[in-house]
This record gives C-alpha cells, structure tokens and sequence, in this order.
C-alpha cells in the first residue's frame, strides 16, 4: 500500500509530462535557454574584452530592455490576437538571425562595440514579443487544476537551461578563444527550437477578437493594476531584483575580484541556476499550500541577504554558494507569482497581462543589469551589490506593509484565489 502512494505521489509530480504538447514546448524552451545563456556568456565578456569598463556591462541591459519598454503593448496585443504557435516559431526564428549577426561581428574582428549593442537592440525587439507570447501559450497545454506542477517543471527545465547554457558559453569560448563557435552553437540551438515547436498540437480555445483600441490595447495595464495580490507581487519581484541583482557584474567579480577566467565566469553564471532549479523540482512534488503571500515575502528577504553575502565574499566558493541561495530564493517567489498572475487572467487577456508582466521583468532583469552598471560605476563593484541587498530588504519591508492582501494570501485555491475572484465580479459589475 505505501508503494503504491508513494509511486502516486511520483506520478503526481510528474503529471505535467503525461501531456505531449507540453513536453515538445519544454524540449524547445530548453534548447532556446541554453543559446541565450551560452549567448549572454560570450557578449558580456567579449565587451569587457574590449572596454574593462563595468557601465558597458551595464549598458548590456539597457539595449536590449528599452526595445520592450517601446513595444510591449503592441506585441500583448498580437499574442492575443494570432496563432500563439506560429508567432512562437517567429521569435526563435529572430533569435538565430541574432545569433548570425552576433557571428558576423565576432570573425569581422570589430574593435568597437557599437555593432554589438545594435544586434542586442534587435534581440530585445525579438524578446518584447516572445515573453508574452511564451507565457500565455503555457496555460494551453496543460489542464487548470495541473499548472502549478507545469509551472514548476517549467521553472525546473528553465533552471537547467540557465545552469548548462552559462557553463558551455564560458567552456567554448575559452576551448576555441573567441566567442564565434558559442554564436554558431547558439544557432544552431534555435533552429532545432523552431523543430519541436513545429511539432506542438493542442486543442486550442477560441478567442474573441476584440477591436483594436486604446481600451483594448491598455487592458493589460488595467487589469493587473486592479488585481492588488498579483500587482504587489510582481512590483516586489520587480524592485527587488531591480536593486538586489548581480548578474550584470559578474565577469567583474570573476576577473577582477575572484580571479578567475571565463570558464569561472561560467561557472558564476550557472550557480543562481542550480539552486532555482533544485528549488523548484522540490516544488513540483511539494506544492505550495499554505502562506505563500508570507513565503513569498520571506523569501525575497532571503535574497537580498544572500546577495550581501556574495557581495562581500572573495572566495569563490563562498560565491557560488551564495549565489545557488539567491536562485533558490527566488525560484519560490517565481513560482506563486507565475501561478497568481496565469490562473487568475482569462485566456482571452493573457497575452496583454503577461507583456505588462514582462515589463516588470525585463526592468528587473535587463534594467537591473544597467543599475548595478551604473551603481558599479559610481560607488564601486562591492559597494554597488551591497548597497542592491540592503535596498532589496528595504523594499520586502514596505510591500509587507503596503500590501497586506499580499502578505495575507494563504494559498492558490483558498484565500488569495478567491480575493482574486471578488475582485473580478467586482469588475465586472462595474
């Protein structure tokens, strides 16, 4: 009898697999992860190569994160409006002819990294439209009641992506002494995305086609700015990587303070990876149930504590295990906020909410890499991250404060499922 729970319980955590679409969406998201990560290795110390200079790290972000800012709105709309499939397959498509002008750059030997920044101003057009495109076609392919589980193999495949991409980006680039064979790797990665996407079938609901308007168009904005438990939580996910985000000045850290070379920097890369993606297979068999607006908030915290600790560490392998605690931090608050903000959005509107939501991320991430830059720039390397932790603990205290429904939420199918209901009737009244 207990075998038989316990191969259930297996079973169970494992029920997002039983679905073909799913695993053919995941296949072609880990090849796409791996050429971004591997991508992001070989960019960010070709241009420290060049310039020594951390605000061209930062500038990094800022090129590829400005192109969403301009263009989320029209592209939340077209992933409403067409085959979310079809316009899947366009972005990966995209990504490799980045990838191609990235190796055309690389052999011509540029000493200037103008031509860089230009082609990481095309890859951000490229992910304005692919973020919420991804995200809303998610929910489509798997049932309600097991998305959490599909999130958490999501998060999981992604965190592989991250750990192995970064690793083999810093491995080839020091094996072949350039970054030219990492472009060409990276291509290669997207073509065969752009295969298993080819092959994802799905029973696909119908969507309304709403008129192109102001209203419809900005609906996404309206939408999450009524819904308090999932604006707190992506705003908290938003300012809290903001500042608390070292990323950006890790061949720093791996040049300069821990003296390491590339495949160091690879490693660094990778670490934040390995602990999100342990973290987040731990969720698939133990789902969230109770207090995950508290979790949530706890764990952010915890990031920012973390994030001092690599802050002030000169040894590398305090640093990795400081950054493995970062990514297992965050992975949680990933999770309830991907479940909150999936679940409670009406499919028809997912594709306008998700590129809302992936504005916040984008600044998190790419306009974070321009902050830390910029702060690195100004105070120094160490003081900039320091500064970033104690800013991402500062802000988990006013959320805690500024969004009790958040900090109240108990779990996706009590509490904070049904505030987020409430407040849907209500809107809808209105």
């Amino acid at each position: 009898m207990a075998t038989a729970e316990s191969g259930e319980g297996r079973m169970a955590g494992r029920v997002a697999f039983t679905y073909p679409a799913f695993v053919l969406y995941e296949v072609s998201k880990f090849f796409t992860v791996v050429a971004m990560e591997m991508q992001s290795v070989a960019v960010g110390w070709q241009i420290y190569d060049i310039t020594h200079s951390a605000l061209a790290l930062g500038y990094v972000g800022l090129a590829q994160f400005l192109p969403g800012i301009l263009l989320f709105l029209v592209s939340g709309h077209a992933a409403d409006r067409f085959d979310r499939r079809k316009l899947l397959m366009l972005c990966y498509a995209g990504f490799g002819v980045c990838s191609a002008l990235l190796l055309l750059v690389s052999l011509g030997h540029f000493k200037s990294v103008g031509p860089i920044y230009g082609v990481l101003v095309l890859l951000g057009v490229v992910r304005s439209l692919n973020g919420p495109v991804s995200r809303a076609l998610l929910p489509q392919l798997v049932a309600e009641e097991h998305f959490q589980n599909a999130v958490a193999w999501h998060s999981t495949i992604f965190q592989v992506g991250t750990i192995l991409g970064p690793s083999l980006g810093g491995l080839i680039y020091a094996l072949f002494r350039g970054p030219s064979s990492v472009y060409a790797i990276a291509f290669a990665c997207y073509f065969l995305a752009i295969a298993c996407t080819l092959r994802i079938h799905f029973k696909a609901k119908a969507r309304e086609r709403e008129p192109i308007n102001l209203k419809t168009v900005l609906a996404g904005i309206a939408y999450i700015w009524k819904q308090k438990i999932v604006f707190g939580s992506i705003t908290l996910d938003l300012f809290a990587v903001l500042l608390g985000g070292a990323v950006a000045l890790l061949p720093v850290y791996a040049r300069e303070i821990l003296h390491t070379g590339p495949w160091g920097l690879g490693i660094l890369r990778s670490a934040p990876g390995v602990g999100a993606g342990a973290m987040a297979i731990l969720l698939a068999y133990r789902p969230l149930r109770g207090r995950v607006g508290a979790t949530m908030l706890w764990c952010v915290t915890a990031f920012g504590i973390f994030t001092i600790v690599f802050g002030i560490s000169r040894n590398l392998i305090v640093s990795l295990l400081a950054l493995v605690l970062v990514g297992a931090s965050d992975m949680v608050s990933v999770v309830i906020r991907v479940t909150l903000v999936q679940l409670a959005t009406p499919d028809q509107m997912r594709g306008r909410v998700n590129a809302v939501d992936m504005i916040f991320i984008g600044a998190s991430n790419e306009l974070g890499q321009f902050e830390s830059g910029l702060a690195a720039h100004w105070f120094g390397t160490v003081p900039s991250v320091i500064i970033g932790g104690i800013g991402t603990l500062m802000v988990t205290a006013l959320w805690a404060w500024w969004f009790p429904a958040l900090r109240r939420a108990d779990n996706f199918t009590g509490d904070a499922e049904a505030v987020l209901e409430a407040e849907v009737e209500r809107d809808v009244a209105n």
